[in-house]
């Protein structure tokens, strides 16, 4: 008998001894990138924009290319924490850049991009995205939102590493762009509402003119209210400060806050919110800028779906989480979902016709 207990007390100490380790091992690897960073462009056209043409906007994100229409995911109530295979992120990935091929943007903008990653089986979507050979004639530029340790949750199947971000790509010359890190959590659930940040990068356009170009993802799973005002707080000021040096600005991502500001009512869904379907708060935008809706309420369109089961159109929770924000010198003529059926992500694109006023 104290041989087996002695058995059982050992096995217990080891395995404290070994939490104590990971829980350290996560601690220690934790780091965030500065507040400000400069971010390598990589050109493929000089061509700057004109306020002569239409041009369209697409933001998709893309789900690290891990979201058939039949995935759900755990930390929204589903079953699963990885794609479940390597062909099936490729698969993914050949869909999104078809679909992204079909819309033909002049300016793209996606998010949740895997450089590297156990939850997409190690396939570079990055490179993928930022590739001429698969979406020639774009200049594009990649920001890091995090570069997570081995995340063991959920202990059935651990999401494990995950190096991620957003990829801005423009049929235009991208003079610079910066990296600026967006406030988060600050206890413990900063590892599992990861890092996030905005990329900010300025278009030439004629007449010595510029575009500031905006990509975001804003947190989703947080449920500090505060969190989620500071990252708000963050990008207006950055927004008016483009505004106010005599920019056209054009903010585009998944903001995972309700973008319509009624979707339970467009959609006939609960009105209860999730975390990523409160309201935005639209009557605290800095003056001269209006969220682009065009007729996003008519079309019944969602561009997200909750990824709790397998998607059933009609039946699942949908919202409208991505879309844009413009300044008043910038002329939007539409503003479209492109529906996908959430065949690749669990995101539809959505899209934005424009032009930037003399």
């Amino acid at each position: 008998m104290k041989t087996l207990l002695k058995g059982i007390l050992a096995l217990f100490l080891l395995l404290l001894v070994v939490v104590i380790a990971y829980i350290g091992y996560v601690f220690l690897s934790y780091q965030r990138l500065p507040e400000k960073l400069d971010l390598e462009v990589k050109h493929t056209t000089q061509e700057p924009l004109t306020t002569k043409q239409e041009y369209k906007i697409m933001s998709y994100n893309i789900g690290y290319g891990a979201y058939p229409a039949d995935y759900s995911f755990f930390m929204d109530g589903g079953s699963y924490s990885r794609a479940y295979d390597k062909a099936t992120v490729e698969q993914n990935m050949a869909g999104i850049i078809a679909t992204t091929k079909a819309v033909n943007p002049d300016i793209a903008l996606f998010q949740e991009v895997d450089e590297k990653g156990d939850r997409s089986f190690h396939v570079n979507e990055v490179k993928q995205l930022t590739d001429s050979a698969n979406l020639p004639g774009y200049s594009s530029v990649y920001a890091q939102n995090y570069d997570s340790a081995y995340l063991f949750y959920p202990v059935t199947d651990p999401i494990g590493k995950a190096k991620s971000g957003i990829v801005t790509a423009v049929k235009g010359k991208i003079s610079q762009s910066t990296r600026y890190s967006l406030p988060i959590d600050t206890d413990f659930n900063k590892f599992f509402d990861l890092d996030r940040a905005i990329s900010v990068s300025e278009i030439p356009v004629s007449k010595g003119k510029t575009l500031t170009l905006i990509n975001l993802h804003l947190s989703a799973f947080t449920k500090n209210r505060q969190v989620r005002k500071d990252q708000l707080d963050l990008l207006f000021e950055q927004m008016s400060t483009a505004y106010e040096a005599g920019h056209y600005v054009i903010v585009g991502g998944d903001y995972n806050h309700d973008m319509l500001g009624n979707s339970p009512k467009v959609f006939g869904t609960q009105t209860e919110p999730f975390n990523w379907t409160h309201p935005f708060p639209e009557q605290d935008l800095p003056a001269h800028f209006q969220v682009a809706k065009g007729n996003l309420a008519a079309s019944k369109i969602p561009s997200v779906r909750r990824n709790n089961e397998a998607y059933v159109k009609g039946e699942s929770f949908v919202s409208i989480v991505d879309g844009f924000l413009v300044s008043d010198n910038v002329a939007v003529s539409e503003v479209a979902v492109v529906d996908q059926n959430f065949a690749n992500s669990d995101h539809n694109p959505i899209t934005m016709s424009f032009q930037l006023k003399e």
